[in-house]
């Protein structure tokens, strides 16, 4: 956490959020926008062996990869409440070294462009799944549950939550109704 801040270029923190932070924020936010960030992508490409499966049926949770542009929330966080919303981000997203902390180059939707704290998935690592055929990912959605809920679910409120922000992820919408429709 003390290396990825000593990398911030000072002035707000922002967060940017492309999953469940979207819909289950960690912290509390001063302000909060709609954004994009080019050169990476949203994808179900993480093995969740905790959150959204187990060892033994692994789930998949989302991750920002190499490519593309995603859209998502950035999140303005209080400079006064700052260790401790960081500290809470790190226990939730870093408690296997799964991501990588970076500063993403973030548009908001006023135009204005911030440095936004993302967590981009570290492909070297056996929790990389990378694009998994829908079939996989039909048995994923039909079998995996953890701590937190099924993966299906948590692809569903995702799905959601962009689509109620008039941001919808229709490559992501397209596979989860292929993958739904397979499974039947």
């Amino acid at each position: 956490m003390q290396s990825t801040m000593a990398r911030h270029k000072g002035g707000p923190v922002w967060l940017f959020a492309y999953g469940s932070l979207i819909w289950r924020p960690e912290c509390s936010a001063v302000e909060r926008m709609r954004g994009r960030v080019h050169g990476y992508h949203r994808g179900l490409y993480l093995w969740s062996h905790e959150h959204r499966g187990t060892p033994e049926l692994p789930g998949l949770v989302f991750g920002l990869d190499r490519g593309g542009s995603c859209s998502g929330f950035a999140y303005r966080l209080p400079q006064e409440q700052l260790d401790a919303s960081l500290f809470a981000l790190w226990q939730r997203e870093m408690p296997y070294p799964s991501y990588r902390p970076h500063w993403l180059n973030c548009r908001l939707e006023d135009g204005s462009q911030v440095q936004a704290l993302g967590f981009v998935l570290e492909r070297h690592l056996p929790s990389y799944a990378g694009n998994l055929p829908d079939h996989v990912l039909s048995q994923v959605f039909e079998s995996a549950s953890g701590r937190y809920g099924t993966t299906r679910d948590y692809v569903e409120q995702t799905v959601h939550a962009l689509r109620s922000h008039a941001m919808p992820d229709r490559n992501l919408e397209a596979r989860l109704k292929r993958c739904k429709s397979a499974a039947h």
